[in-house]
């Protein structure tokens, strides 16, 4: 099941937030093992056509990089296989999320087990300060479209 939950502060509060969650009967610790690689990408085929690394570090090292589609610059800055929990910044990209327009933006990888039955539960939340507007906006189909990315891998 798809569920997909858009959550704003009111103007003026810092931070924004957006959560999605997805959530599927699929062990969590498969869905963790897809996820937790920063530079593998192929859960999502359909949004992510291109990846370049950037620089030496492993994808599962703090402080490695990445392009994705020539657009979004990334860096990881906290991997907890334990807790099941990637963190990165979006340190450039287009539009709403260039360096001049937004600050601190940040996204969270969770996969949590919810119930008896081990299923997993994927908690994606982007956080951020100052911006000049419109960040919400142009990364929810962005969210949405990789989500659905994965829940089709995971089909």
């Amino acid at each position: 099941m798809l569920r997909i939950t858009l959550t704003l502060c009111p103007p003026g509060v810092q931070p924004w937030v957006v959560t999605i969650r997805l959530s599927w009967r699929r062990l969590p610790d498969k869905v963790w093992a897809r996820l937790r690689d920063f530079h593998d990408l192929s859960a999502f085929p359909n949004v992510v056509q291109k990846a370049d690394k950037v620089g030496d570090a492993r994808g599962t090292q703090i402080g490695a990089r990445r392009v994705l589609n020539d657009a979004f610059h990334e860096t990881l800055v906290a991997l907890d296989d334990d807790a099941r929990v990637l963190r990165y910044s979006i340190d450039d990209g287009p539009e709403a999320v260039a360096r001049d327009k937004v600050q601190g933006y940040i996204g969270e990888v969770r996969v949590f087990s919810v119930t008896a039955t081990d299923e997993a539960f994927v908690l994606w939340t982007s956080t951020w300060g100052a911006s000049s507007g419109g960040v919400a906006e142009f990364c929810d189909p962005i969210y949405r479209a990789l989500l659905g990315d994965l829940q089709a891998t995971f089909a």
